[in-house]
């Protein structure tokens, strides 16, 4: 495991401390779950866009799709 020193805010290292002791953890251990949780939250459409498109690639099976879009821009 790596070590990091963080800074933050008064109250939110208030916070901190009052959780930890009410809950018998360590601030550290609170901190690990909070990254891992925002980590696992993080939306799909973060992903670099170059691994977006490889992930997609291939998907349109239809033709030429830039033909496809003006028939319909055309309809309108």
């Amino acid at each position: 495991m790596k070590r990091t020193v963080i800074s933050l805010e008064e109250r939110d290292k208030a916070w901190l401390d009052a959780t930890a002791a009410r809950d018998g953890t360590p601030a550290t251990e609170l901190v690990r779950r909070a990254v891992r949780l925002l980590r696992d939250r993080e939306p799909l459409d973060r992903q670099p866009f170059d691994e977006i498109l490889r992930k997609t690639r291939g998907s349109w099976r239809r033709g030429d799709g830039l033909a496809y879009q003006q028939n319909l821009r055309d309809e309108w």
